[in-house]
C-alpha cells in the first residue's frame, strides 16, 4: 500500500476512537463516577503537621477518647 492510503486508515482508525471515548464519558452509566470525581477537590481533607510541614491525613474512624 502507498504512504496515502495508510494516513487515510490511520486518520479514519483515529477518528472512530474519538467517537468511541466521546460516547464512552458521556453515557449516563459513567455519569455517577465522574459526578463523584468531580467532587473531589471540594472535599474536606484534615491533615497533621509535623513542625508546619504536612505530615499526612489523619486516619478516620481511630479515636482514641
Amino acid at each position: 500500500m502507498e504512504p496515502g492510503t495508510w494516513r487515510g486508515l490511520f486518520t479514519a482508525f483515529m477518528f472512530l476512537a474519538f467517537i468511541g471515548i466521546f460516547l464512552w464519558a458521556w453515557s449516563s452509566r459513567r455519569k455517577k463516577d465522574f459526578d463523584q470525581a468531580a467532587n473531589l477537590p471540594l472535599e474536606h481533607d484534615e491533615f497533621i503537621s509535623v513542625g508546619g510541614m504536612p505530615a499526612g491525613k489523619v486516619p478516620q474512624g481511630d479515636d482514641e477518647s
